[in-house]
């Protein structure tokens, strides 16, 4: 397995120190740095930078939002990052969801597979040199009815550029499986994992005359090791509204993929009692339904030997890449744990 980190440029004290803990994360032999986006900073900006401050480990944007760039200009990014970085780039893109894509991008969040599909297409065409010409339901390039005709870019594309899809639905994954080189994934418990994700994914893969081998499957979760016993049960409690958050609070009224995503994992009912909770405005009331079973199901916290032991899970369950979430309240910790959560993850890849 490998092991990789998610970073935001604006999610630290200052914007210095996301830069430490990626520049010290590449000593440590981390094999992966995605740089978020969401509703904060913008990623291409921050990996540009962060490919100049790097010599060995992968940069991926995680994710690019499609509904905010036209593939064109996706396509461009991509080309720009991965000559810049020598080919250490990796392109996520994800549809998002209807509250970022609307309310804060004034885009409708309308037929996302379809854009997904089409925008993956794009890419690939503009990343292979040729001249550009699409006809879609969602892209048409160039407009019709008008005097442009097929561009190139003026650029080319001097390494390979693998293609990562978040994807939480059952569809979502299914085009993950057909299409893309690696899934970034989510909300992910194991036990529950074989029908929520896989299954939609191998489907997608036997449509793309493919197998499991052809995809990279990237999976993350918060890290945090506990001395003993009492230590571990505090650091349960206090992920739990964390955990409430995910399954009431993010995405729209009417939407939330996450919430979705557990459901399908055996959670349906809690999913819903505390999603009723969090949106009535009663927080306490939704982290409390959330038990310590569903934490570490959820999360790699634990004893070392915890830890360990869930990794092998993850490792058996099929996931190749660890995205760690090493928890800490200074830079020197958080970098601390996810030294040792990467050689945990060395250790387990090679079976131990």
């Amino acid at each position: 397995m490998r092991a990789a980190t998610t970073v935001e440029a604006s999610g630290g004290h200052d914007w210095s120190e996301p830069t430490d803990f990626v520049v010290e994360a590449e000593k440590l032999g981390l094999d992966v740095c995605w740089v978020a986006e969401a509703w904060g900073s913008d990623a291409p900006s921050a990996l540009g930078y962060y490919a100049a401050r790097t010599d060995r480990m992968l940069l991926g944007s995680g994710v690019i939002q499609i509904g905010t760039r036209t593939p064109v200009a996706v396509a461009q990014t991509a080309i720009t990052l991965s000559n810049l970085s020598g080919g250490r780039f990796l392109l996520g893109l994800g549809a998002s969801g209807p509250q970022v894509i609307e309310g804060l991008h004034g885009v409708p969040f309308a037929r996302p597979l379809a854009r997904m599909r089409e925008t993956v297409e794009i890419v690939r065409r503009v990343l292979d040199g040729g001249k550009l010409s699409y006809a879609g339901t969602e892209f048409r390039i160039p407009l019709p009815d008008g005097d442009a005709v097929p561009m190139r870019l003026s650029t080319r594309a001097e390494h390979a550029v693998p293609v990562y899809l978040a994807a939480l639905s059952p569809a979502m994954l299914r085009l993950t499986g057909e299409v893309a080189d690696g899934w970034l994934g989510t909300s992910f418990v194991p036990e529950g994992a074989a029908d929520a994700y896989f299954a939609p994914l191998d489907e997608g893969l036997a449509r793309g005359g493919r197998e499991r081998a052809d995809l990279d499957v990237c999976q993350g979760a918060e890290v945090a090791f506990a001395p003993d016993e009492d230590a571990l049960g505090a650091m349960v409690t206090g992920r739990k509204k964390e955990l409430a958050f995910s399954l009431g609070g993010m995405g729209s009224a009417s939407t939330n993929f996450y919430n979705r995503a557990y459901s399908r994992q055996g959670w349906a009912e809690v999913a819903a009692e505390v999603r009723e909770r969090w949106q009535s405005g009663d927080r306490d009331g939704a982290a409390a339904l959330v038990t310590d079973e569903m934490v570490l199901g959820t999360t790699l916290i634990g004893t070392e030997a915890m830890v360990r032991a869930r990794l092998r899970v993850w490792r058996d369950a099929g996931v190749d890449t660890v995205r760690l979430y090493p928890a800490g309240e200074t830079l020197d910790a958080r970098l601390a744990t996810l030294g040792r959560a990467i050689e945990l993850v060395r250790e387990v890849g090679d079976g131990a």
